[in-house]
């Protein structure tokens, strides 16, 4: 059984803030690393240790590989951290290729994280209403000042638990297992879909859903200010610099609202009902409620949350939509999170898994076609900015100057290559997706041609006829306006990084 010090890990993993309506991401650079050090061996961090009374406001913060590097983190300390996370999300040009960050989301278009601007650490602020103003103030005094130069202040808006385009967001997360309950099969055997995800998937310093720990720095006991540090459980001679922190990947997302809705009711020949209907199969939840467009499964997913509402919106996969026509395969949510198993179609029997497991007797070609979902969760901590916009406004009123309006995405999870990046690049992006052709995520989709497809600015509908619908000639509905990949600590980690000196 695990036993985590929820005292000592930054609260946005274990709580969404929801109640802190207000909220807004400070991008800085270190003025000058000892009075940076300075400020953060008093900075009040929250952590994840639950209250009788819940805080009315909470601090967190993160860094970059060349924050670290200007706090003077040994350059053998930050070799120990993966490569992605080193090299950055705009630092190789074949990544932003992977990412989709190519043209019109390219980083030299950036307003931040790209070669030009890229931030030494993200510090991020939520508050109750009407507290955040006079709760950042307090924090960013003469002593702040000193350490760090702001580079941008990214606000957030409270959309009443929708996304900007209007649909609900923020239904489907996984579970920690913070209690250490769960034995994943490693060997590629578990044959239902479960919500309950290893807790090292989300924090270093843990088993993940392989079973193993995965990489981070280590370091020996006599390194400087080592001694702040825990042991580490796969290796009890070293400390171990990771535990109980994670990596941080943040992206703003700027959202044609007006674009979207004005495309949907020109499809739709100016059929609103219609407009929403079409709009729910591109991201796989009805307009109205979000709940799913496939049925709900009789039984409890296993390790669905405690919200009773989230719940009944969760309690499906797509095993009784094998054939796509309730939920396209192509829609938003079918990619991001696929909800399958090791095994596709639940074998019973050892012979039946067996049979499965060599490629034979299944019905559903197509789920041999992705990937075990387990491996690639990500936990969703991002905010929506920018003032609400409805589809009949949006419809309405032709395009113009409007005041943007987005989400900043922000995904933690502790191998980004395999979580973020794998989402990222081989469900949302990739054209082939499901067996797919010529299109890719109809909202997150930058519609650029691929090597081997002509196309991707395509959506596909399965109809029980076998004849598909074909939606061609999406515009680009999101442009990637900034982005960077951080390491948030622990917060005995915030002391070892407080007390280097240099």
């Amino acid at each position: 059984m695990t036993t985590v010090d929820y005292g000592d890990i930054q609260g946005l993993v274990r709580f969404g803030y929801g109640r802190m309506t207000e909220a807004c991401y400070l991008l800085v650079k270190i003025r000058d690393a000892r009075a940076a050090r300075s400020w953060l061996a008093s900075a009040p961090i929250t952590s994840a240790t639950r209250l009788s009374t819940p805080p009315k406001s909470a601090l967190q913060i993160a860094f970059t590989r060349e924050g670290l590097e200007a706090l003077n983190v040994p350059s053998n300390v930050i070799g120990g951290f993966s490569p992605e996370f080193i090299g950055g999300m705009a630092g190789d040009g074949n990544r932003s290729l992977r990412l989709g960050d190519v043209e019109a989301n390219t980083p030299e278009n950036w307003r931040w994280g790209g070669s030009r601007s890229i931030p030494h650490a993200v510090v991020m602020f939520f508050a109750e209403p009407g507290t955040l103003n006079q709760w950042k103030a307090s924090i960013t005094g003469a002593a702040w000042h000193a350490g760090f130069d702001e580079i941008d202040c990214l606000p957030t808006s409270n959309l009443d638990g929708r996304e900007p385009f209007g649909f609900v967001d923020g239904i489907s997360q996984p579970e920690l297992d913070w209690e250490g309950s769960r034995r994943p099969h490693i060997n590629g055997s578990e044959r239902k879909y479960s919500n309950l995800v290893c807790l090292g998937e989300f924090l270093l310093g843990y088993p993940n859903e392989y079973g193993k720990y995965t990489d981070r720095p280590l370091l020996e006991p006599d390194e400087p200010s080592a001694s702040q540090l825990e042991a580490a459980e796969d290796h009890p001679e070293l400390r171990d610099l990771g535990k109980n922190g994670t990596y941080v990947v943040m992206r703003q997302l700027e959202q044609d609202v007006r674009g979207f809705w004005q495309f949907l009711n020109k499809v739709t020949n100016s059929n609103i009902e219609q407009a929403y209907q079409l709009g729910g199969q591109m991201v796989g939840r009805n307009f109205a409620d979000g709940s799913p467009l496939v049925p709900l499964n009789g039984e409890a997913i296993q390790g669905i949350g405690y919200d009773k509402a989230q719940v009944q919106l969760n309690q499906f996969t797509y095993d009784l939509d094998v054939g796509g026509t309730r939920c396209p395969f192509g829609a938003h949510i079918r990619r991001a999170n696929p909800r399958n198993a090791d095994i596709p179609g639940n074998p019973s029997g050892l012979i039946s898994k067996l049979i499965r497991i060599l490629g034979f007797g299944n019905k559903d070609v197509r789920a041999d076609l992705i990937a075990s979902t387990r491996f690639h969760r990500i936990l969703r901590r991002g905010r929506e900015y920018g003032q609400n916009l409805s589809p009949e406004e949006a419809i309405q009123t032709p395009h113009r100057n409007d005041a943007e309006r987005g989400l900043h995405f922000l995904a933690i999870n502790s191998n980004i290559q395999r979580q973020f990046e794998f989402i990222q690049t081989a469900w949302i992006m990739r054209t082939k997706f499901d067996g797919m052709t010529d299109e890719s995520d109809p909202l997150l989709g930058n519609r650029v041609p691929v090597p081997g497809c002509q196309s991707a600015s395509s959506f596909s509908m399965p109809q029980s006829s076998g004849i598909r619908k074909l939606i061609p000639d999406l515009p680009q509905f999101i442009t990637v306006r900034g982005g960077a990949y951080f390491f948030m600590p622990s917060l005995r980690a915030l002391r070892y990084l407080s007390s280097l000196g240099g």
